[in-house]
């Protein structure tokens, strides 16, 4: 299987649950996009989702993984839906963690509109650990550590990568410029497909899973409801149920 992470953290997000899945036997391939975590972060680059993909699809080639199953979060679904629209045929099922799936219902939360805006490239300087582990208390729904918050925000500090936050956040004007394409690849994959969703996230909790209901009425839905509800990051907040969940259905069962 492969695990792409979201914005702006990396892989390390999967690492509550890459050593449960190797356990169940599975081969687990994940890693940190351009621009994200320990992967290289060139200043003067216009990142692409696009692009993204293709550099999947070249660690693909490169480590011989032929058919997988892709799990994707946040940022991650857009990069998924890409390769989902290219070769359907080798994407054995897909899981989704909650993601901006459709470019009509994203709602950022304010720091990143600002950081999207023409002042971006100045306020991405005034970016620190203090004002990230804040954002993320608005996007949560269960309490996360400061320890894990803080392992978070190492991936994005390094190699100043929290100045690359506006170029990143192109992501969201590609989303409404492929939004037809990347939506028909979604509700047509005909393959098993899995929704783990945490339902008091702002950006992309509630709001979409209705339309992922409506829209995709075979697939299966795990809303991570609680109490407490989970937030943005299920496979963080709560692992200990997204991990069966995603053991189970990549097993076929």
């Amino acid at each position: 299987m492969t695990l792409v992470h979201g914005f702006p953290t990396s892989s390390h997000d999967w690492s509550p649950l890459v050593p449960g899945l190797a356990r169940l036997g599975f081969r687990v391939t994940t890693f940190d996009l351009l621009g994200f975590g320990h992967s290289d972060k060139p200043r003067r680059h216009r990142y692409s989702l696009l692009e993204q993909a293709d550099l999947v699809e070249d660690l693909w080639r490169r480590l011989g993984i032929g058919d997988t199953a892709l799990v994707a979060h946040d940022y991650g679904v857009s990069v998924v839906q890409e390769l989902l629209a290219r070769t359907p045929r080798r994407i054995t099922r897909t899981a989704w963690l909650n993601g901006g799936l459709y470019a009509d219902l994203h709602r950022p939360i304010r720091i990143q509109r600002l950081l999207h805006g023409p002042m971006g490239p100045l306020l991405a300087h005034a970016i620190s650990e203090r004002g990230f582990r804040s954002s993320m208390r608005r996007i949560l729904g269960r309490p996360v550590t400061d320890r894990a918050l803080h392992e978070m925000w190492e991936g994005i500090a390094l190699n100043r990568g929290r100045l690359l936050a506006p170029q990143l956040l192109r992501y969201i004007d590609e989303r409404r410029v492929h939004q037809a394409r990347w939506v028909s690849a979604l509700e047509g994959y005909e393959g098993p497909t899995l929704f783990v969703w945490g339902p008091a996230d702002p950006i992309s909790g509630a709001h979409v899973l209705a339309r992922v209901r409506e829209r995709m009425p075979h697939a299966v839905v795990a809303e991570l409801a609680g109490p407490p509800a989970v937030g943005h990051y299920p496979q963080i907040e709560a692992p200990e149920e997204v991990g069966p969940l995603l053991g189970a259905f990549l097993a076929g069962s």
